[in-house]
């Protein structure tokens, strides 16, 4: 009872979710941006699931597993859009603040990262691009973020690694080759970047361990989280490569009414966003130390599946721009996981943050985010959610009998 009323009390008084303001329609004719030749999803699909080169083969043939590592993770982040401006003449807002400003607050919940996950949702560029709306279009935004955002993002956790997920329905908003560029950005800046191909990017820490990241999503951009065969392949090969790997995909319906987590397939706008917990359970069982999703823009369950933590969804951690920021919409957390030379993450620690209009993000002092993902857990997961010790510190439950125990490696 306690769980669902907590639940019900960020949604109950609150409306349906409401997109972005879209831009004004005027009598130009829209283009479509044309994806890569026969589309980036089609050759990911299509394409065949080789070794990793000789020579990076060679080179991370020693891979180093002798210390813990914490990643720490966020949700979705969009530090505003140079493609359309007009939502912020209308509030009367700054459309594209300083991103170092931004970000300040969160820097403090990312101190003690080894490597710092982010979700980058939008491209990242400068110049003219064809549109990527058809005229006319409600349900239709384009985002892309200035050029210095990359910096910033690696300004973030000075003392870890970064890692950039491309793999998301808005990377790809300034066509292919705004998302070419955007993957050129991140690197200029020292962001690592995963999800945009099959191979997973080893990301080597200050001590020398490494770990795999590995990205999916239902989108254009990244490999598709709903083909679970071709998951297992790609989440065992980089597990063998890397000896931990971090899954993290984009996936699952959206809004207020999505912070139930289903087993079965989502839909959104008539498009299938795919089952999170097939995928996440084909990934840990193909070799995962932990699963991160994102993508339906509010806070959703955790749950210890074989002795492995997956956060089915982190919500919205930063997004300055015409978002909805209602509640629950406002919640996100910064998810920190402690993968140990062997065996598997026995708590995550869940920051919480807090965002209003229009994208200011802080710490929630109530930690509302982290209370919402254990009573998501507790109606979603009875049995594998985890065991709450308060202040954000989620447990993992004892193994009930029968159940398979947590595998070393």
């Amino acid at each position: 009872m306690l769980a669902a009323a907590l639940v019900s009390s960020c949604t109950a008084r609150q409306p349906e979710p409401v997109a972005p303001v879209p831009p004004p329609v005027d009598s130009t004719p829209a283009v479509v941006v044309p994806t890569l030749p026969d589309t980036i999803a089609a050759a990911l699909v299509e394409a065949p699931i080789l070794p990793l080169p000789a020579e990076a083969a060679a080179r991370h043939a020693g891979r180093t597993v002798r210390h813990a590592v914490t990643v720490c993770a966020g949700g979705d982040v969009m530090l505003g859009s140079d493609l359309d401006t007009t939502w912020a003449v209308r509030r009367g807002v700054n459309p594209l603040p300083d991103p170092d400003s931004l970000l300040a607050p969160l820097r403090p919940l990312v101190s003690d990262a080894d490597v710092l996950l982010l979700n980058v949702e939008g491209a990242i560029g400068e110049g003219s691009v064809p549109s990527k709306c058809r005229r006319g279009s409600t349900t239709c935004y384009a985002f892309r973020q200035p050029v210095r955002v990359a910096a910033a993002l690696r300004r973030l956790s000075p003392g870890g690694e970064v890692v950039g997920n491309v793999a998301n329905n808005h990377a790809m908003d300034a066509g292919g080759g705004g998302f070419a560029e955007t993957q050129r950005q991140l690197g200029l800046a020292g962001v690592r970047v995963t999800g945009a191909d099959t191979t997973a990017t080893v990301v080597i820490t200050a001590r020398g361990d490494t770990v795999g990241f590995l990205g999916f999503s239902t989108a254009q951009a990244g490999p598709d989280p709903r083909r679970l065969e071709q998951v297992r392949r790609l989440v065992a090969r980089a597990a063998a490569t890397t000896g931990r790997v971090v899954v993290t995909t984009h996936m699952g319906a959206e809004g207020a009414a999505a912070q139930r987590t289903p087993d079965a397939d989502e839909a959104y706008l008539g498009e299938n966003r795919g089952n999170a917990v097939a995928f996440a359970h084909a990934a840990v069982e193909a070799g995962a130390s932990a699963v991160i999703g994102h993508g339906p823009h509010v806070m959703r369950a955790v749950e210890w599946y074989r002795g492995v933590p997956i956060l089915y969804s982190l919500g919205n951690l930063l997004t300055y721009g015409p978002f909805n920021l209602s509640e629950p919409m406002n919640r996100g957390a910064i998810a920190c996981v402690t993968l140990p030379p062997r065996g598997t993450a026995t708590r995550v620690v869940l920051r919480s943050t807090r965002q209003v209009p229009p994208g200011i993000v802080s710490p929630d002092p109530e930690g509302r985010a982290a209370a919402l993902a254990d009573s998501l857990a507790t109606l979603d997961f009875p049995a594998t959610g985890p065991a709450s010790s308060g202040n954000g510190v989620l447990v993992a439950p004892l193994p009930a009998p029968g159940v398979v125990p947590p595998r070393s490696r």
